[in-house]
């Protein structure tokens, strides 16, 4: 396939994909179930860290850490006791337990308190090079302030020893990107679209591979960066907006 005739491929999966249907089957419908910016950031930000194994498990699991904090995950950040962490003594998703879901929490509340939210944080690393590898790299030193578990450590990416982060290049993609078509939120307009990263997994990888658009064999952070340059040539100002066709692909076409 020529890169044009690629390009207009990929765009008319984008435009398929890239609906408010998409979202009845995907984590990003439990942000979706909220309106106030730090309770969607907080819901996006958990769902996404989560994000791996069965879509129906994830999104169960991802609604139950929302009922253990009463819905309102906001002001459940903000005035947490130690005492009130208990309610998430019986949760389990995969490797994440309740000790990493503790420490989650409590990360959480010293970003809040402490750095100015998710945002503020995010957008400091940011600045730092102007590059999201900043961003990913100062956001997991904060994140990591609190103390914890040893093991809890691999449930926060860490670009600097090849992790893909997938998860949390999909939650900034979830909040940088205004796609204007009902899924994505745009709530963060200090990171540019442009620089976001493909939220690489085995399907988006996979299908990337058999579309010639990437050849690294591993999901790992070398092929993230091949895969988004290989985007940026499609669209340099919006790449990850073929996450969509890429995933549509794999997902529901088997391709």
């Amino acid at each position: 396939m020529e890169k044009n005739e690629l390009k207009d491929f990929l765009d008319e999966k984008y435009y398929q994909y890239n609906t408010p249907d998409f979202v009845v089957s995907d984590p990003i419908q439990v942000p979706h179930s909220f309106s106030s910016k730090e309770d969607i950031e907080i819901a996006a930000f958990l769902s996404a860290s989560i994000a791996w194994g069965q879509r129906k498990t994830i999104i169960k699991n991802a609604f139950r850490l929302m009922a253990f904090m009463d819905n309102q995950p906001y002001q459940f950040i903000l005035n947490a006791e130690q005492s009130d962490l208990s309610v998430f003594d019986a949760f389990v998703h995969r490797t994440f337990n309740r000790e990493d879901c503790r420490f989650f929490i409590r990360s959480l509340q010293n970003m809040y308190k402490n750095h100015g939210g998710l945002e503020q944080v995010f957008t400091k690393g940011y600045s730092v090079e102007n590059s999201v590898e900043s961003a990913l790299e100062y956001f997991r030193t904060i994140f990591l302030e609190e103390d914890h578990q040893k093991r809890s450590e691999k449930h926060v990416a860490n670009i600097l020893k090849n992790s893909s982060a997938k998860r949390l290049n999909m939650f900034l993609m979830w909040m940088v990107r205004k796609d204007g078509r009902g899924v994505h939120f745009g709530l963060w307009d200090k990171i540019d679209p442009a620089r976001l990263y493909l939220p690489l997994d085995v399907h988006t990888g996979n299908v990337g591979r058999k579309l010639g658009i990437l050849s690294r064999q591993q999901n790992d952070w070398k092929a993230v960066l091949e895969i988004t340059q290989s985007l940026r040539t499609f669209d340099p100002t919006d790449p990850v907006k073929y996450d969509f066709a890429l995933f549509g692909l794999g997902i529901f076409e088997g391709f």
